[in-house]
């Protein structure tokens, strides 16, 4: 039987508003150096009054950078924590300690426990098996929760469907099966979360997930932690916002955005050590994939992937990878450091998609940012590269030589400084924004004579928007491609 209570009589007001203090820009089946700009701008300037404007630039700079790591100071709540007044449990499998079916409901000061298992669809995009469930429109508020499942496909919150909303704070989540996600958004569902401290031990439960259909999720403050392979913090079918918060992923990579979908990361610490793999359809190691399994679960066409601030460490492999997707990344101000043998971007094919046609096509935005490390774009890949407002790039582009296209503009301010030989296709850049450093850069073909300038043009991606999935019951015939999270 599903478990009952009382609604208690309280007022409860979960205020998550755009995040007025940050500065937004805006699935099992899923789961898969400083940002300042002071030696940046410094080196640009080429006169007493330039070095004078750069020097206020770089100052503006470092405050915005302490600003950005003094958000970050969420606390990590632990279940002793929340005060507890009642108990709640579910142990069957399929069931819900908790339902909002088309209701408004609220309930505070709970422990809530699940056990059970499920397994596929059922669970993963319409909520079966999850701890406390929303659809159907419900309205659903949870303040002060202690939420803990041990089951296969046992996810914690699970917000299903159009016009359903869960806003859940101040509470604590721990999942420990596979499959078993903390916050799971499918089918157009909106997820508000504020203060939480997340959880997950077992494969393919990412802290933050969503899965067929995707939704709205809205994170602020808290930290979020995953172990599990298969198990990034973030998994993004959905279009994803996490604001002033920890994340922390000690085996996969930090997030994964699969399809025409979304994360933003505005003041978060994102540390992300991947070195198991679920799935054989990639050798490498990323913090950062971006992608498009063509399993039916996202719809094909334009990614994106912002970081606003904080700080992005990497301890193995890439820090981006791309590949059988089209891709925006955007990089403002952010403090990204790579511990790993890898490289800053890697856009090439891997297991997904038509060999062919299934590279990473990467339009790459850096204002004043600081990018050490090489790029590479294979023969299937492209890259538009943008440095803009003091943004310092140091490393070479597909060093090993000419490859897929790649297009570099350089706005007046911001620098390349080569550390290998690089070979690009096209060039916009001053006479003082490239420093070969002892290398060669060739455009086309064509070597590149240090102090001069370039006029190029942008590469054209190659955007389909064809719907990647028919909706309910809608995959396509036959058993999709793997996953990183499956």
């Amino acid at each position: 039987m599903k478990a009952k209570v009382s609604k208690k009589n309280f007022a409860l007001l979960v205020i998550l508003s755009a995040f007025a203090a940050t500065t937004a820009l805006t699935s099992c089946s899923g789961s898969n150096t400083s940002g300042s700009s002071a030696a940046s701008a410094a080196s640009a300037a080429s006169t007493s009054s330039e070095i004078e404007t750069a020097a206020t630039v770089a100052a503006a700079a470092e405050t915005t950078a302490a600003a950005s790591a003094a958000a970050v100071t969420s606390k990590k709540r632990s279940e002793s924590d929340i005060t507890v007044n009642d108990t709640m449990e579910n142990t069957e499998d399929g069931g819900h300690a908790i339902t909002a079916d088309g209701e408004e409901a609220s309930y505070s000061e709970l422990l809530v426990t699940k056990t059970g298992d499920s397994s596929g669809d059922e669970a993963d995009f319409y909520g079966e098996n999850s701890a406390i469930f929303a659809t159907n429109g419900g309205n659903l508020t949870l303040n002060s929760m202690v939420i803990k499942t041990d089951g296969t496909h046992a996810n914690a919150v699970f917000s299903y469907g159009e016009g359903t909303t869960v806003n859940i704070s101040d509470s604590y989540i721990e999942t420990s099966g596979n499959c078993s996600g903390g916050l799971m958004t499918t089918g157009g569902g909106t997820m508000n979360a504020e203060n939480l401290t997340i959880t997950t031990s077992g494969n393919s439960s990412a802290a933050i997930r969503s899965d067929r259909g995707g939704g709205t999720v809205n994170v602020n403050g808290g930290d979020y932690s995953t172990s599990g392979k298969g198990s990034p913090v973030i998994y993004s079918t959905a279009d994803i916002t996490v604001s002033n918060a920890t994340l922390t992923s000690a085996t996969s990579e930090g997030v994964v955005v699969e399809g025409k979908n979304s994360v933003t990361l505005n003041n978060a610490d994102l540390t992300a050590d991947h070195n198991a793999h679920n799935s054989d359809k990639s050798s490498n190691y990323q913090a950062v994939m971006i992608y498009q399994s063509m399993s039916g679960d996202a719809a094909q066409g334009k990614s994106s992937f912002t970081m606003n601030g904080g700080t992005l460490t990497n301890q193995n492999g890439d820090v981006f990878f791309v590949n059988n997707t089209v891709t925006d990344i955007t990089l403002n101000n952010a403090a990204i450091t790579n511990n790993g043998d890898g490289v800053f971007l890697r856009a090439e094919a891997a297991g997904w998609g038509n060999e062919g046609s299934n590279g990473g096509q990467v339009t790459l935005q850096a204002t004043n940012q600081t990018i050490n490390g090489d790029m590479i774009v294979d023969d299937v890949s492209n890259l538009n590269l943008y440095l803009k407002s003091g943004s310092a790039f140091t490393g070479a582009v597909n060093s090993s030589g000419q490859a897929g296209e790649v297009y570099v503009e350089i706005e007046d301010g911001s620098t390349w400084t080569l550390t290998g030989d690089s070979y690009i296709t096209s060039l916009t850049c001053g006479a003082d924004a490239i420093k070969l450093n002892g290398h060669k850069l060739y455009v086309n073909g064509v070597e590149y004579t240090e102090g001069s300038t370039s006029s190029g043009t942008a590469i054209e991606a190659t955007v389909s928007e064809s719907s990647g999935h028919g909706g309910p019951g809608g995959m396509p015939g036959g058993n999709p491609p793997a996953k990183p999270g499956e």
